[in-house]
């Protein structure tokens, strides 16, 4: 059994619970082995059961009770960090919120990966934000000008002038597009270059950022300036292959289709097209299946 790594977690619960079951492991054969009651003497908690509480969704952690479990579990200050906004994102009720969260978790662990070497700057520099990628596509929208304050407005506020200057600057220094004295930018390959391996962290909190786009949309926009809509079923795994296929085979055609229209005239507007497909339960095991039979 291997000790649990916190960054490999979005439930802050199943952490602590990989981490007990790690640590009881650990002492078996001991006079002694690892119990709660040590958990609680170690994080200096009076309750001796707390983390089993805590674990099975029967209490919550507050801010100060946080800072508690992470001494308990020996954290290092950006490790403390992290599981403070682990705690956050699980704990939130509001979608809205706990997505703002979410996105928070995964630009901080994006950042520590790059201070672990594990993500170079340059893949970071180029790739790490949803505004390069908007601007990439802004390339071949009808009328775009490329200064700061023209974009900005495009933009709807969303982001700042300098946060466009730096992507922007990426985006010119990587070879991607280029821009003439009066705005007009072109693109010079036939994408944005950096997207060879790129790391998992790094695309969870890309993805991360255009969920919460879409979140986002549904406030801003009108129903005639999106669509968003699904469907929850259950499905057996042979349906759930048909249907992530098919939704590759859709994206895939779609981008090809329209990319061919932007060789002949630029678009309008630009839009982000999320498709997801996620399970939001779990599997009954076939030994639980028997025993309730």
């Amino acid at each position: 059994m291997e000790y649990p790594e916190l960054s490999e977690y979005v439930d802050y619960r199943k952490y602590l619970a990989a981490f007990y079951d790690f640590k009881v492991f650990e002492t078996k054969g001991r006079l002694r082995s690892y119990s709660y009651s040590d958990f609680s003497t170690a994080a200096d908690i009076k309750s001796p059961n707390y983390l089993k509480l805590i674990i099975e969704g029967k209490r919550n952690l507050s801010h100060d009770m946080t800072r508690k479990f992470s001494r308990a579990l020996k954290h290092s200050r950006s490790q403390a960090k992290e599981f403070d906004l682990l705690v956050q994102y699980c704990q939130e009720k509001d979608p809205l919120q706990r997505t703002r969260h979410l996105k928070e978790l995964s630009e901080y662990r994006a950042k520590r990966s790059i201070q672990a070497g594990l993500i170079s700057k340059k893949t970071w520099d180029q790739v790490s934000s949803w505004l390069v990628w908007v601007l990439y596509a802004m390339v071949e929208q009808r009328g775009a000008n490329f200064q700061p304050s023209e974009l900005r407005k495009l933009l709807r506020g969303q982001v700042n002038e300098a946060q466009i200057q730096q992507a922007l600057a990426s985006l010119v220094s990587s070879g991607d597009i280029e821009i003439d004295e009066n705005g007009v930018a072109k693109k010079t390959g036939t994408g944005l270059s950096g997207l060879d391996n790129v790391p998992a962290e790094l695309v969870r909190k890309i993805q991360s950022e255009l969920i919460y786009l879409g979140l986002e949309s549904l406030h801003k926009y009108t129903p005639q300036d999106r669509e968003v809509g699904g469907f929850t079923m259950a499905m057996t795994e042979k349906e759930y292959e048909m249907v992530r296929f098919e939704l590759r085979k859709l994206r895939k055609q779609l981008q090809k289709d329209i990319s061919m229209n932007r060789e002949q005239r630029p678009g309008d507007r630009v839009y982000q097209v999320n498709i997801q497909l996620f399970p939001v339960t779990d599997k009954i095991d076939e030994g639980e299946r028997s025993l309730e039979a």
